[in-house]
């Protein structure tokens, strides 16, 4: 039976940052209910009655849901879940009826983009694994099993880079050329720029060597690095099954990268040849695939995916080297970098940074190369904190911190700074989390949750503008600018963890919750949750019940998928009623806190909270004890 501890400690003055997180919730709650009232229709899918191209736009329908679940699970009302779920339905209807779905998966595209689509479905698995288990090994043994097409188990690769349900799905574009647009063009360049010498004219679009046969011929096969992604997929199938032909192939296709890695003076390439050569198409060269170094993205999108795959591995094997697929070009990148203005930078991702920088666009601080082609490292930005990060939040390891402290001491503005934006990945904010982590900043939990608040108020009124307007094809991104969802916060506070890597990433967290009375994940109504410390030794968590009239009970999980342990907890109390004074005491005196120990010895803890009560946990973690699932404290052994 999990260890329980009972809250006495009085709540009298209610601490700012759990009442906005309550308030947050409740907003939340009134948002996402217009957004599905005013968006989709009767049976969850998005109101949209155009066409698009069967190579792009899935992603588009799934990323605008993609936290609702997430939501969920963090404490979001009952029937959110019900309603992600039917979101979930009526857009894959959606889109198979648009002929861009296979047996409900993607027919086939680039992982960059295949992983935004898949973070709905990770949460939904993860809020439901009993309805969602089946869809979930079926998506996985399009790549686990060699049969569907997908992987090559003789040269370890996945075949091509657009990949996915339909087998006969080839190359990287339908008609005479990739329809790159002229907007494109200008923000990234164009890929395989070496096939067109210097100096030649510019040639019309559908005739350019760099958009069609040379780029269908020496791109559109073999794999590529953002394809590191698809690890994700099967790890996911893993959790749920426990079905060691996957944890086995993360460690085949996962382990195969390592190497090319190894072999790259440690960084990864991203291109691999049919014949499981590196450069093998592309003149020997480590860099020019498709989404890969050269363009459009870069270490954006490479970074990622490797970090998505190095997780994988580690999770699925508990071998720690799979973090080195990452560590070296990360260096790397870090090394070659140059103190600049961002104003004066060649940034490809502009109207990303405008918004996160704010005012200190033109503060120099460290920019990192993004790129890498033939003629040397190139599109400088700053450093995209989520991927040294994750890394941190993963290994708990020093180096690892000490990287994050060096970005720190090299950045030229406050990582204190809250800025109210939110960007493609609902996140961003990680530098001043990892300040407030670091102790410097004890009212950031207050300001990031005001600047959630801004978020969410700003969407409902995109929402205004946008209600009853046709979507055309161009314009698909609405549902995503409009969404009024955003989870970064909650997450950092309650969860103790970043915002899940974007591009196809499975969710971090030191602690999740459990409501014990509802047998459902997530914190109970007028429940707070606030972890102010996630060092190695020790995770620190306060809880607070709001609620003046009813009891609620908290199941503490130690990790996202319960692989860590909870070994010992300090916590908070107050056995001395004295405080509340006699009849005739007008007031109450400060109550007399003491702290007491306690074992666990497993991944959860039964926290019952007393009306208008609350504690601090300290707990003492070993992380990595037993392998990650989706198994629930409500589960039969």
């Amino acid at each position: 039976m999990d260890p329980v501890i009972t809250a006495s400690v009085p709540l009298l003055e209610p601490p700012g940052w759990a009442v906005a997180q309550r308030g947050l919730f409740d907003l939340l709650d009134r948002a996402w209910r217009a957004f599905e009232r005013d968006f989709t229709g009767p049976d969850g899918r998005l109101a949209y009655g155009g066409r698009l191209s069967t190579r792009d736009g899935v992603d588009d329908f799934y990323e605008t849901f993609f936290n609702w679940p997430q939501l969920y699970l963090l404490g979001g009302a009952d029937d959110l879940l019900p309603a992600s779920e039917r979101h979930w339905e009526g857009v894959t209807r959606q889109l198979a009826e648009l002929g861009m779905l296979e047996r409900e998966y993607e027919r086939g595209y680039d992982w960059f983009h295949q992983g935004e689509s898949l973070l709905l479905f990770y949460f939904l698995c993860l809020a439901a694994p009993g309805r969602w288990a089946g869809r979930a090994r079926r998506f996985a043994d399009l790549y686990a099993d060699p049969a569907h097409g997908n992987y090559d188990p003789v040269h370890r690769i996945i075949r091509r880079p657009h990949n996915g349900s339909d087998r006969n799905r080839e190359g990287l574009f339908d008609g005479r050329s990739y329809p790159w647009l002229p907007e494109e063009a200008r923000m990234y360049g164009f890929p395989l720029e070496w096939v067109l010498p210097p100096g030649t004219a510019e040639p019309p679009r559908d005739e350019d060597p760099r958009l069609g046969e040379q780029l269908r011929r020496r791109a559109g096969v073999g794999d590529t690095a953002v394809n590191l992604a698809a690890t994700g997929l099967v790890l996911n199938a893993l959790m749920l099954t426990g079905e060691p032909r996957y944890r086995d192939w993360i460690a085949e296709y996962a382990g195969a990268w390592c190497a090319r890695a190894s072999a790259n003076g440690g960084i990864v390439p991203d291109n691999v040849a049919p014949d499981g050569t590196v450069g093998g198409l592309l003149e020997g060269r480590w860099y020019g695939g498709h989404y890969g170094w050269s363009w459009p993205h870069g270490w954006y999108s490479v970074g990622q995916a490797a970090t998505v795959a190095a997780l994988a591995g580690a999770a699925a094997t508990g071998d720690e080297s799979f973090l080195d697929l990452v560590r070296p070009a990360l260096d790397e990148v870090i090394a070659q970098g140059k103190v600049m203005a961002f104003t004066e930078a060649d940034s490809s991702l502009r109207s990303r940074w405008t918004v996160q920088l704010g005012p200190d666009v033109g503060t120099p601080t460290l920019h990192v190369p993004f790129r890498y082609a033939d003629r040397g490292w190139f599109d400088y930005n700053p450093m995209l904190m989520s991927v040294p990060i994750a890394l941190w939040h993963h290994s708990a390891a020093p180096a690892d911190r000490k990287r994050i402290e060096r970005l720190r001491e090299a950045a030229g503005y406050d990582w204190r700074t809250v800025r109210a934006f939110r960007n493609k990945e609902e996140s961003g904010h990680e530098e001043p989390w990892f300040a407030f982590l670091a102790g410097d900043d004890p009212t950031y939990p207050e300001r990031i949750l005001a600047a959630a608040q801004a978020q969410v108020r700003h969407r409902l009124a995109r929402m205004e503008r946008h209600r009853g307007q046709d979507v055309a094809e161009a314009d698909i991104h609405v549902w995503q600018q409009t969404n009024p969802v955003v989870t970064e916060a909650l997450v950092q506070l309650t969860w103790g963890g970043p915002q899940v890597l974007y591009n196809g990433g499975l969710q971090q967290a030191r602690l999740r919750y459990h409501d014990a009375d509802a047998r459902r994940p997530g914190l109970p109504p007028s429940v707070a949750a606030l972890v102010s410390r996630i060092e190695p030794d020790a995770t620190v968590v306060d809880l607070v019940n709001l609620d003046p009239g009813m009891d609620h009970a908290v199941i503490v999980q130690a990790g996202a998928f319960g692989e860590d342990t909870i070994r010992t907890v300090h916590h908070t109390v107050c056995e001395d009623p004295s405080w509340i004074g006699g009849l005739y005491d007008y007031g109450h005196s400060e109550p007399r806190v003491t702290s007491a120990p306690a074992r666990a010895d497993g991944p959860w803890l039964t926290v019952r909270l007393p009306r208008s009560t609350k504690v601090r946990l300290t707990l003492g973690l070993d992380l990595r004890t037993r392998p990650p699932s989706y198994r629930t404290p409500f589960d039969t052994p």
